[in-house]
């Protein structure tokens, strides 16, 4: 009995591998029939060719910056005290923008002036033999000296004369003679002292204490003008980030002003395309803001070093650009054209449907259900199209691959092209 039952479990078990077995036969014959109906045949993508301006050239981004800028930056840390302008204004050549803190400023540029006056005195006193008062003395008492030793020297003639005559002894002579040389003597003294009291490196002295004093003028002048803030050019006002009563550390950004009718774009050059560049080269530039509008230009230099931009090792290009509407501001991130080349109204193809091999560049072409090849001429091209000039008319139809990615081969049927 219990043999009866094991037996009958193995063919209850064996049943859903008969039922498996059968149903991969099935699926398999299926496979074949698909596989035999359509033998041979290849569903390819394709494409047609048609005529259109292709443009050639070197596609790349850039950033748009003014042509001339003035940028204010605080001197020092202050608080804003005023602000006579808005963002976006156009203010005059001179006009004043805005004022810090200048109080200290202020206190400082007058304590320099009244230094530089003190040096300025000191160093005519220096130069001058002493202050007025002191020359003025000094030259009373030369004159009195020079009228002495006048009277001296003729004191000394007359007691010549009277020592020949005899009415006068050799002693007195010897002492109008002392008087006369103490009186020429005190001349000398005098004429020192009023031209030669102070030494050359007196002097020196004196002349670097005005330099340093009209130095610390020309620092607490510029403090305060740096302080008190007026455009140097006429322009926009465009980039104002502080606030009335706001407190701006050292070297804070107050204003930049700029004329934005014209604005120059800095391109970014891949390094292996820098070889493809001239002077003049016609730019076309684009913004995702405003679509369908382009800015045009023309190179204006050539990159003078290779510099590191993200990722990439770029050379810088620059061109300037008309703005009149003041659409384009400073600093966006602009799409860049540089054009080697423009053909208009020629027949242009995929860049995937042009293949090459030994024998040159071909295309297939498909005729009457099948692929052709075609060896073809080409121009230009850009990252998307190219440009045919031989090999295939207008409007034909071209494999670019196949759906299963089976290889095409010329001759080979095809199927539903997409």
């Amino acid at each position: 009995m219990a043999d009866s039952t094991a037996r009958e479990g193995v063919r209850q078990g064996w049943r859903p591998r008969w039922v498996i077995v059968i149903a991969a036969i099935v699926v398999a014959v299926i496979l074949l029939m698909s596989l035999s109906m359509g033998r041979g045949q290849v569903q390819v993508r394709s494409a047609r060719a048609y005529r259109e301006t292709i443009t050639a050239g070197i596609a790349t981004n850039g950033r748009i910056e003014p042509i001339t800028n003035f940028e204010a930056h605080a001197p020092s840390g202050a608080t804003v005290r005023r602000v006579s302008i808005i963002q976006g204004d156009w203010v005059k050549s001179g006009q004043f923008l805005l004022q810090l803190d200048d109080s200290e400023a202020r206190a400082q540029l007058a304590r320099a002036q009244a230094q530089l006056k003190g040096a300025e005195a000191q160093l005519q006193a220096v130069s001058a033999g002493g202050t007025k008062e002191e020359v003025m003395t000094s030259r009373n008492a030369l004159v009195k000296a020079q009228a002495d030793r006048d009277a001296a020297q003729k004191n000394l003639q007359a007691m010549q004369r009277l020592v020949q005559t005899g009415a006068a002894s050799q002693a007195e002579l010897s002492a109008a003679e002392m008087q006369l040389r103490v009186a020429e003597a005190n001349v000398h003294t005098l004429e020192q002292k009023l031209h030669d009291r102070f030494s050359q490196d007196e002097i020196s002295h004196a002349e670097a204490q005005v330099a340093e004093a009209r130095a610390a003028v020309a620092a607490s002048s510029d403090l305060l003008r740096n302080l008190n803030i007026s455009s140097p050019f006429a322009g926009i006002a465009y980039n104002l980030p502080v606030r009335k009563d706001s407190f701006v550390p050292a070297g804070e950004m107050l204003v930049e002003v700029a004329d934005l009718h014209k604005v120059r774009v800095r391109a970014f050059v891949d390094e292996p395309e820098i070889g493809r560049l001239q002077v003049g080269q016609p730019v076309e530039v684009t913004w995702d803001a405003l679509p369908g509008r382009t800015w045009k230009g023309t190179i204006e230099y050539l990159p003078t070093n290779i510099v590191q931009h993200g990722t990439r090792m770029v050379g810088e290009v620059t061109c300037i650009l008309d703005n009149e509407d003041l659409k384009l501001l400073p600093n966006t991130n602009v799409a860049v054209a540089i054009i080697q080349a423009r053909h208009e109204n020629v027949l242009t193809v995929p860049r995937e449907a042009v293949r090459q091999d030994s024998d040159g560049k071909y295309v297939y072409q498909i005729v009457d259900g099948k692929l052709r090849r075609k060896n073809i001429q080409t121009s230009i091209s850009n990252l998307t199209r190219v440009e045919i000039t031989g090999g295939i008319p207008d409007d034909a139809v071209l494999a670019l691959g196949a759906v299963n990615m089976q290889p095409l081969r010329d001759g080979t049927p095809v199927k539903n092209p997409t």
